[in-house]
């Protein structure tokens, strides 16, 4: 089959799909893979390092396009990507279309066939998601930390507190992977951490990080007391595919202390906190309500070479399986599959 690995253009995106390494593993099976020019270089990879694995280079986007069968990006595709789009053509990246009209009117037109990372589910995980999101939650206690200085419009505390002073407190809506990892980081820096889920288990796993996190069940109400109180609140809630549920309401917002920071990692699927709104690494912040809001959508982009390399690794196996001709027999890529031949196929996406 012929890939193609386009270089992303979403503003400070530097990961890339496909790392060298991984290409070659790929070309093995006897594949052949594209790569538009300099698509790995913010990630430490040069155009020079795809061609000693075997790879070609293309010399723009609408190249890497049109010669691939199975296009394999990052994020999920701006309007100009989707134009090179057609109905032949697979289309593998993160999409979030329940949180994105617009792009799923535009793929659906395509007609290309779109299968969403994040729709991939095996074995009750979720295997190419996961790295990213681990990834996110580590991310977002750092920025949330950062951005809790006084000259970020922060309350001006310091997370882990010290000896005369006050821990700070983080509120953790959400313990999957996103959300566990957060907690740990949190934990390590010594705050005081409390974490809400459903699943007793999770909690069980978060209540054994250390003395100083609390793990709650997520009645509304409970929230409601311990984001009052908060200094940063993250959420990181996930219902596969579809559009996140509202934990935050703005009314909440309007009785935090000014200066808390509410930073939401599940903004790519629509946020869990009503006043949260898409941004980027170049405009990361709003205020609401003297509230400092964060809606980075693509958290995992400060660290590419890292995230890359943990894509790759999980992106690798289903690439192969999504390369045989028979891949719609595979019922995790058939369950995968968003859009096909300008059909809505996902249950997910189905209700909106």
């Amino acid at each position: 089959m012929r890939i193609g690995i386009p270089k992303e253009i979403k503003i400070h995106e530097a990961r890339v799909a496909l790392i060298p390494a991984a290409c070659a593993e790929l070309i093995k099976y006897g594949h052949r893979i594209g790569v538009q020019s300099t698509a790995g270089v913010s990630a430490g990879y040069t155009d020079k390092d795809y061609l000693s694995a075997g790879c070609e280079i293309m010399s723009d986007a609408q190249q890497t396009y049109q010669e691939a069968e199975l296009v394999v990006k990052v994020k999920e595709p701006q309007p100009q990507e989707v134009e090179f789009l057609s109905p032949n053509q697979i289309l593998f990246s993160f999409l979030h279309l329940a949180a994105e009209p617009k792009l799923l009117s535009q793929l659906q037109t395509s007609g290309a066939t779109a299968i969403g990372f994040e729709t991939v589910e095996e074995n009750r995980a979720l295997p190419v998601l996961e790295p990213m999101s681990d990834i996110a939650g580590r991310i977002s206690v750092q920025m949330g930390s950062n951005l809790l200085h006084q000259y970020h419009q922060g309350r001006g505390v310091l997370l882990g507190g010290l000896a005369g002073t006050e821990r700070g407190n983080v509120v953790i809506l959400g313990a999957g992977i996103a959300g566990g990892n957060a907690a740990r980081m949190a934990q390590g820096m010594g705050a005081n951490v409390t974490v809400f889920d459903l699943n007793r288990a999770k909690l069980e796993q978060m209540r054994a990080l250390g003395e100083n996190v609390t793990a709650l069940h997520a009645y509304q109400h409970t929230i409601e007391d311990h984001v009052q109180a908060a200094d940063l609140v993250i959420g990181a809630v996930l219902i596969p595919g579809a559009k996140t549920p509202v934990l935050v309401s703005k009314k909440l917002i309007k009785a935090m202390n000014p200066g808390s920071i509410v930073l939401d990692i599940s903004i790519d699927q629509g946020g869990c906190i009503e006043t949260i709104r898409p941004t980027n690494y170049a405009e990361p912040t709003y205020l609401v309500d003297k509230v400092v809001h964060c809606g980075v959508t693509n958290l995992p982009g400060a660290v590419p070479r890292t995230a890359s390399q943990a894509l790759s690794v999980s992106l690798v196996p289903y690439i192969l399986r999504l390369a045989k001709p028979d891949w719609k027999d595979d019922h995790v890529l058939a369950h995968a599959v968003n859009i096909a031949a300008g059909e809505i196929v996902h249950p997910a996406l189905k209700s909106l």
